[in-house]
């Protein structure tokens, strides 16, 4: 079996290109690296079923990708900025692989009679008027605000995605993917795990933003990439939510963060950021009756290895505290 992952040097793509190589998979990785990393997929160098393709999705062509003429099996398109940070740096970066990026991708799919998994997110839902957050709901989005080169972007890809799926028959996946956390995180990309730890760990303050009683709702990323292979495997074309429906307010993750990292980090309120969710948490009923797939990994038990990759990281820091 081969795969073609875009965006497979990012944090959930280097654990898929992990993921489907342990299990015997030809792995072909393309990334730009614009944000991820070959950190992220320094051990895969050399396998003879791993090739990193050193481009951006929107340039892959059938030509560009090893053995052009072998079969592939499974497309995953999961090239993108996907922290504020990076695609408020990068907002035409971000649409550009949300439109073309996914229709190419979508094209290479239907050339090798793949299956074609979209990864879409929780932000196509906004600042959400329904609680939790069911497939069936349209959003509440701010189509210009700064936040619209991401959402609006991943709107597009799922559009683009159901058009091929409904004018080509290409067998098409959506995965609206909620918060996700774990090692290979970037320090400072602006997400909220990554900056709590980063701050406790350094003894620096944890910066909460509005209240602290927004809520969010954490998914460990191994349970993230055993429903995503799910979805790849047994799924259809509706959209599926893949997260953890257990809801976090930003107080009480600031609080659990500082003690599990033993920190004397106090908090520091900032003004919310426009267009800030007020409340997120999806409905996996879908997940549940389509994958038989719900997560298993708790929000402590998930924070003890993220807290540890993160210390082994920066222990100047550690050490500093």
């Amino acid at each position: 079996m081969r795969l073609l992952i875009s965006g497979g040097a990012g944090f959930l793509g280097s654990h898929l290109c992990d993921y489907y190589h342990q299990r015997g998979w030809n792995v072909v990785c393309v990334d730009n690296l614009l944000t991820g990393s070959r950190a992220n997929i320094a051990h895969l160098a050399g396998h003879d079923r791993f090739y990193f393709l050193p481009m951006r999705a929107e340039d892959v062509h059938p030509e560009s990708v090893p053995d052009p003429h072998e079969r592939l099996d499974l497309v995953l398109h999961f090239a993108s900025a996907a922290s504020p940070e990076h695609y408020l740096e990068w907002p035409i970066e971000t649409l550009s692989v949300g439109s073309d990026g996914t229709r190419r991708m979508l094209e290479l799919a239907q050339r090798h009679r793949a299956t074609f998994v979209m990864a879409s997110t929780s932000e196509i839902y906004g600042d959400p008027e329904v609680h939790p957050q069911t497939e069936s709901y349209w959003g509440h989005v701010n189509s210009i605000g700064p936040r619209s080169c991401y959402d609006e972007a991943k709107r597009f890809a799922e559009a683009i995605t159901m058009a091929f799926h409904r004018s080509h028959r290409v067998d098409t996946r959506i995965v609206r993917i909620f918060n996700t956390y774990g090692p290979r995180m970037q320090a400072g990309d602006g997400r909220v795990i990554p900056n709590f730890i980063t701050q406790a760990l350094a003894g620096q303050p944890i910066t909460v933003y509005g209240s602290g009683e927004q809520t969010r709702s954490f998914c460990f990323y191994q349970d993230l990439v055993a429903g995503i292979a799910a979805l790849a495997e047994k799924g259809g074309p509706e959209p599926v939510n893949i997260g953890n429906p257990n809801e976090f307010t930003m107080l009480e993750l600031a609080r659990l963060v500082i003690e599990m990292t033993e920190s004397a980090s106090t908090l520091e309120f900032c003004p919310l950021p426009q267009d800030d969710p007020r409340r997120r948490r999806p409905d996996i009923t879908r997940a549940k009756q389509l994958l038989g797939w719900e997560p298993r990994i708790s929000l402590r038990e998930g924070l003890q290895p993220t807290i540890a990759w993160f210390s082994s990281q920066h222990p100047q820091a550690v050490e500093a505290r």
